[in-house]
Parts: C-alpha cells; structure tokens; sequence
C-alpha cells in the first residue's frame, strides 16, 4: 500500500505540472499520457536530497497505474485500455551476493557492540534461511517444528505471497536460534529471533559489510540471493528444491535470484569429462562384431 501511496502522489504531482489541475477524467488516459507520464517520471528532481526515479523505479510506478486501469476495464469505466500499445521494460541487473569466502568471513569477525552482532547473526540467519526481513521478524518458536528425521524444520508462510514454506535447518542456522533461545524466552513475545527495524538492520549491515572488507552494495535481502547462489546451488542442491524453499510460485522467480556460478559451472564440466570418458573407456572394450 505504501507503494501505491507513492505512486498516486506522484500522480497527483504530474497532473498540477502538466495539466494545471489536481484531477481528470478516466476517458482523458490515453497512451500519450502514459508516455508522457514515463518521462515525468524519469525526470523529476525531488525537492529534498534523495535518489531519483531509475527506470525500473518508474516501470514500478507505472506498472502500478496498469493495474489500476486493467480494474477500470473490467468495471467497464474504461472503453479503451491506455497502455495498450506501451511495453513496460526492465533493465536486468545483477544481484549482489555474498561469495563462499565473503560469508566465512563475515562470521569469523566479531563485532564489540551487541546491536551489531545480532544484525551479523540475524542476517546470517536469513543467509542459511533464504527467509526475507518481514519472514525473519514474523518468525515465532513455534514455527520451528522437529521433523521425523529428528533435524529441526521451519514451518512459515511468506508475508509478501503467502505461499507456505518449509525449510530444514541447517546447523549454523540452528546455533543461530540456540543463542538467543534464553533471550527470547525472557522478552516473551514469541519470537525466534531479535529483529531491529528494516532501517536500523539495513544501517548496521553497512558498518558490518565495511568492516570485513567487502566492497559489494549489499543489503539484508542480499541474504536470500546468497542462500540461493552460495549456500544451495553452488553445493548441488537442484534449483526445483531452491524454488520451494524460497517459496516461489514459478521456477521463473528463482532464476532471477539464482545464478550458476563459474566453480559451479567448472564442476559439473568436470564431471560430465568424467562420464564421457568412462563411457567412452567402455565402448572401446567392447568387440566390434
């Protein structure tokens, strides 16, 4: 909602520009608009210090504006479907991840100030997770079931989809748990894990990121594309059983977050010369008749 707030300012702002008035009728959207709308966009030179609208920032807010009119048209408010013609167009960009070497090295640094080191533990939870922010601070002892293998599972549903998900943990993950098991325990609110606001994490992940040396942009949901990456595919683990975990509807999604590293692509080639030789060594011992 908070988005869409953002979009119909932005709107609003847009019509007193161009049009000088702070409304107009549905009919009045046409494609011009939207282009028009698109520039303005991309344009806009906020009045206090902040970034500016990329081009994937104004493909949001006018995809945002789409869903608004597709509604119009199926009320039957709208004769015409104004982005008709217009092809919203992302530009891909590359996920920042954490590498192998990159993650042992944020968990081998200890950080004096407690707020720090639970951000560390927090985020490195997410890491061997793939649980997003919202799923992490949601998350309650309860979730965390013993399955009949004996391990400990995650049993959640995603804030941001609601599909259900079921992760097993992996043991970092679990010691993670274990060390701030007392802690919760006293705060008493049911909760797994201690979570600061996005903002604060997001400040502290900074300072940690800084300080162990890494020069990548990298946020708390770089987690997830770590957990994707580096802790899953990297190891073997089939992109079908990533997407489950990640709580992806479609294979789709999780190719965004997942990309098949050079040591990963070395490996499985390593492995495919090993077959084909084997194979080979066996065709040639068998007698030609």
């Amino acid at each position: 909602m908070k988005n869409y707030y953002s979009t119909e300012r932005y709107l609003h702002k847009f019509l007193n520009d161009k049009f000088k008035t702070p409304d107009i009728y549905l009919k009045q959207l046409n494609y011009r608009f939207i282009v028009d709308f698109e520039q303005y966009l991309l344009r806009y030179r906020p009045e206090k210090a902040r970034k500016t609208c990329s081009n994937n920032g104004a493909m949001k807010h006018l995809e945002r504006l789409m869903k608004m009119t597709n509604l119009a048209l199926k009320l039957e408010w709208l004769e015409k479907d104004p982005f008709k013609h217009f092809k919203l167009s992302y530009k891909k960009h590359d996920r920042s991840y954490l590498s192998e070497r990159e993650l042992k090295l944020i968990e081998e640094t200890i950080f004096k100030g407690e707020g720090y080191e639970k951000v560390k533990n927090v985020f490195l939870f997410s890491c061997y997770t793939g649980l997003s922010y919202i799923d992490v601070k949601e998350l309650l002892a309860q979730q965390l079931v013993l399955g009949i293998n004996g391990n400990y599972w995650l049993h959640t549903k995603r804030a941001k989809t609601d599909e259900m998900v079921k992760i097993p943990l992996l043991p970092k993950a679990k010691a993670i748990i274990e060390k701030y098991k007392e802690i919760m325990l006293i705060e008493g609110n049911g909760k797994l894990l201690p979570v600061f606001s996005n903002q604060k994490v997001n400040s502290y992940l900074k300072v940690i990121i800084h300080s162990c040396g890494i020069h990548k942009n990298i946020t708390f949901h770089s987690a997830r594309h770590t957990f994707a990456t580096t802790v899953t595919l990297s190891n073997g683990v089939p992109i079908e059983t990533v997407s489950k975990m990640l709580g992806h509807a479609k294979l789709s999604t999780t190719q965004i977050y997942a990309r098949v590293i050079k040591q990963k692509v070395l490996s499985d080639m390593r492995s495919l010369c090993s077959k084909l030789n084997k194979k080979n060594q066996a065709e040639t011992r068998v007698p030609y008749q």
